[in-house]
């Protein structure tokens, strides 16, 4: 079951939030338990710089949740889920493989669906700390790194793919086993090392370091931004010429980029999606095959449900009754 946030939600949380009881000897450490209301388990929310907050969850709630997320202003995020996964509207998501880097800047408005339960590590903090953390000669935000720390235009999102190092200095966040200051000297190390590792794409660039495969900064947002193109027109997309010519790239680019960062072609991304809202449609059981055929670019049912079955291993009529698919999805 699917639930949508309340205006009582605010209140459960800041009640709770008064109710949880907090440790004297983590003087920058603010704990918190999931309202009874929701589910159980806790956030932490540690000051482990100055402006630097570390957010530790570990939530179970009783459903999942979708919510909308309104249009503002927004600092520097990066995300690691141990276990559970995010989605957006868009096709981003973090958890089961992917990672977030969430630019400072203006975010767009947006849905996005939780997970029941969710172990994960966040950091958030103003752009600015870049410069402290990765400064330059003269202690400037290093430029491979300033298409992340935007004033008044259109926020970065990034979902690189998870490595076992990230993972790693995740868990070891997570399961932290000191106390005091001891604890928060720990994990500044921890924080910097983690942030280390998801920018070391964008920072080996001031080393004259060129991992092998790589892409340039300024690519990666054109081929997200291509991305959100292709999930915007899934009916009628534009074609590979098409689609290179509005994110300013080359086609090669554009289909080397896809295969870096999503880990398909451009075609099989589009694939991937198009299948993806086929199942959501087909599953609330308010649309016939014939008509979700039609909403997601597919002039004949039958090519649609030989693509869906080769996907999810069951036909789109199977689906429609209620059937799962094989690969327990």
């Amino acid at each position: 079951m699917t639930i949508t946030p309340t205006p009582e939600w605010q209140e459960w949380w800041a009640e709770a939030a008064k109710n949880s009881p907090q440790n004297p000897s983590q003087p920058f450490e603010f704990y918190c338990q999931v309202p009874q209301q929701l589910g159980k388990g806790y956030t932490r929310d540690i000051e482990v710089y100055p402006q630097l907050w570390l957010g530790i969850s570990n939530c179970e709630y009783y459903d999942e949740i979708q919510s909308k997320r309104d249009e503002g202003v927004h600092p520097l995020d990066f995300a690691v889920l141990l276990s559970g996964k995010i989605r957006d509207e868009f096709g981003g998501q973090i958890g089961e493989g992917y990672t977030l880097i969430s630019g400072g800047g203006i975010k767009q408005k947006m849905t996005c669906l939780d997970s029941q339960s969710q172990v994960g590590i966040s950091l958030c903090m103003p752009p600015e700390l870049l410069a402290t953390f990765f400064p330059t000669v003269d202690g400037e935000i290093p430029p491979q790194l300033r298409f992340l720390a935007k004033a008044n235009e259109w926020q970065t999102l990034l979902y690189p793919k998870t490595t076992t190092a990230i993972q790693t200095v995740a868990q070891q966040i997570f399961d932290c086993p000191y106390h005091g200051m001891t604890r928060r000297l720990y994990l500044q190390g921890k924080v910097l090392e983690l942030m280390a590792l998801q920018l070391d794409p964008f920072l080996a660039e001031e080393a004259g370091v060129q991992p092998s495969p790589r892409l340039k900064n300024t690519t990666i947002a054109c081929i997200y931004h291509a991305r959100e193109i292709l999930l915007s027109r899934l009916e009628n997309p534009p074609s590979i010429l098409e689609l290179a010519q509005l994110v300013q790239v080359s086609e090669r680019t554009l289909h080397y980029g896809f295969r870096e960062l999503f880990g398909t072609t451009v075609f099989g991304y589009l694939t991937q999606q198009r299948m993806k809202q086929a199942e959501q449609l087909l599953r609330s059981g308010k649309v016939s095959i014939a008509e979700v055929a039609n909403l997601i670019g597919y002039s004949q049912p039958a090519s649609f449900a030989a693509v869906f079955k080769r996907k999810f291993g069951i036909t789109p009529s199977e689906c429609l009754s209620g059937k799962k698919n094989i690969f327990g999805d």
